[in-house]
C-alpha cells in the first residue's frame, strides 16, 4: 500500500492486527541490532497492557531493520531520511490506533511496560508525557551534561515561558490521542519536534499527565544517533529545540510585555499632560510616549505573529472578529483627527506669538504622539487584513 508520497511505502506483516485501539509509533534509522528485541518488548507492553495493538516502525534505514522488524510482526512505513519531526508527521496518515505512543526503536525506554500510559489515555488525558528524571535512569545511560545541565535547564525555561510543569521535556517516550495529534499539526522536521509537541499540548489546553518511566544505557555495540553525530551536535539540538520555544511564544516575549508597557506609558502621558502630579515633567511625559509606543508596537507584532503562524485556529478566528479594516481605519481616522486638532490649536498659539517659542510645547508633542499612533495603527491594519486574508486563500 502507497501513502501519499510515491517515496512513501507501507509495509503490511503477515499477522497483522486488525482495528487496534493503540499504536505504537517509531521511527527507526539502522537499528538492526536492537529492532527485533524492541519489537518484542512493544508485544509484552501491549499483551500487559490489555489493549489491542500495533507496532508502526517509521523507517529510512539502509540496513536490515525494516525486514527484521516486519518479520516480528510490525508494520514498516518506509520513508527517505528527513529528520526525526518529519517521521512522525509522515506516520499521521497510517496510524489506526485512538492512543498513540512514541519513542526510540534502540531499549532504551522500556516498551514492556505502557500500562501507566494506557491508564491515564483511558482516565481521559489527552497527552502523557514520560519523565526520565522523575523514574529510573540507569548508570551510564544520560550523560551528566544532559542529565543536570541541559534538560533541567531547558525545561525550566519551557515551564517558565508557557506556564507548565513538565520535569524532563527531551524524553522520547511520550502519548497523545490520535485526535490531539491531528490538532496540534506538528510542524518541526528535527530535533526540536520534541519541545513543540510540549509546548504545543500547552497551548491547545490538551488534558496532560506525566509518568515516571525507566530509562536504559545503549546495549554494547551501539552508538545513539547522537553520537554518531558531530560533538557540535547535541549543542545544535538543545539550540533548535530553544529557537521552538521563542519562535511559538509571543505572549510571553511580545504581548504581555506590550500591554504593561502600553498601560504604564499612557498613565505616564496622562498624568504629565494634566499636570496632576507636579513633580512629572516634560521628561517623564517623553518616558510614558516611548513606552506606550514600543508597548503598541509589541502588542501589534505579538497579534500579527499568531494571525500569521495561525497557531491556533479557534483562537486566530477571535482576532479577526474583534480587528477588522473598518474598526482599523476608524481608529486611524480618530487618532489622526485628534492629532491635527491639537496641532492646529498649538499653531495658532504660535502665529500670535510671532512664531517664537521659549520652550518646547507640550500640546505639540502630544499631537506628534498621537500622530505616531494613528500611523502604527493603520499599518497594523494593513498588515492584518493582508496576513487574514492571505490565510483564507485555498491551499
Amino acid at each position: 500500500m502507497n501513502a501519499n508520497h510515491s517515496e512513501i511505502e507501507l509495509r503490511i506483516p503477515a499477522q497483522d492486527v486488525a482495528d487496534p485501539e493503540l499504536s505504537i509509533v517509531i521511527p527507526a534509522l539502522n537499528e538492526a541490532l536492537t529492532i527485533g528485541e524492541f519489537v518484542d518488548w512493544c508485544k509484552e507492553g501491549i499483551a500487559k497492557a490489555g489493549v489491542r495493538g500495533e507496532i508502526l516502525i517509521v523507517d529510512s534505514s539502509s540496513d536490515a531493520t525494516p525486514e527484521i522488524a516486519l518479520t516480528r510482526g510490525a508494520r514498516v512505513l518506509k520513508t527517505p531520511r528527513r529528520g526525526l519531526g518529519r517521521a512522525y508527521m509522515d506516520s499521521l496518515d497510517c496510524i489506526r490506533g485512538k492512543f498513540v505512543i512514541m519513542g526510540d526503536a534502540d531499549l532504551t525506554y522500556d516498551f514492556r511496560e505502557i500500562s501507566v500510559f494506557i491508564q491515564k489515555f483511558r482516565e481521559g488525558n489527552d497527552y502523557i508525557m514520560g519523565s526520565r528524571l522523575r523514574g529510573t535512569i540507569e548508570r551510564g545511560a544520560m550523560p551528566p551534561l544532559h542529565r543536570y545541565f541541559g534538560t533541567p535547564l531547558t525545561t525550566w525555561i519551557l515551564n517558565l515561558i508557557y506556564g507548565s510543569r513538565f520535569t524532563d521535556i527531551h524524553c522520547g517516550m511520550r502519548g497523545i490521542t490520535l485526535e490531539a495529534f491531528k490538532r496540534i499539526r506538528l510542524e518541526s522536521e528535527s530535533w526540536e519536534y520534541a519541545s513543540e509537541m510540549v509546548l504545543k499540548a500547552v497551548k491547545h489546553d490538551l488534558r496532560i499527565a506525566e509518568v515516571p518511566i525507566r530509562f536504559f544505557k545503549d546495549r554494547d555495540g551501539r552508538l545513539s544517533h547522537m553520537k554518531r553525530s558531530k560533538w557540535h551536535e547535541q549543542w545544535r539540538a538543545g539550540w533548535i529545540n530553544l529557537r521552538a520555544m521563542f519562535l511559538f511564544a509571543p505572549d510571553f516575549f511580545l504581548l504581555v510585555p506590550g500591554v504593561a508597557g502600553m498601560l504604564l506609558g499612557l498613565l505616564l502621558v496622562l498624568l504629565s499632560a494634566s499636570h496632576w502630579v507636579w513633580w512629572l515633567s516634560l521628561h517623564w511625559m517623553l518616558l510614558g510616549m516611548t513606552l506606550t509606543v514600543g508597548g503598541y508596537s509589541a502588542i501589534q507584532m505579538a497579534v500579527l505573529a499568531k494571525v500569521f503562524y495561525n497557531f491556533i485556529p479557534e483562537k486566530t478566528a477571535k482576532y479577526t472578529r474583534l480587528v477588522t479594516y473598518n474598526r482599523g481605519m476608524a481608529a486611524t481616522a480618530l487618532l489622526g483627527l485628534t492629532s491635527l486638532a491639537v496641532l492646529a490649536k498649538f499653531f495658532a498659539q504660535y502665529l500670535q506669538k510671532n512664531m517664537t517659542l521659549s520652550a518646547i510645547s507640550e500640546p505639540a508633542v502630544v499631537a506628534l504622539y498621537l500622530l505616531l499612533l494613528a500611523f502604527q495603527t493603520f499599518t497594523f491594519t494593513l498588515m492584518f487584513e493582508m496576513i487574514v486574508r492571505r490565510n483564507k486563500r485555498p491551499a
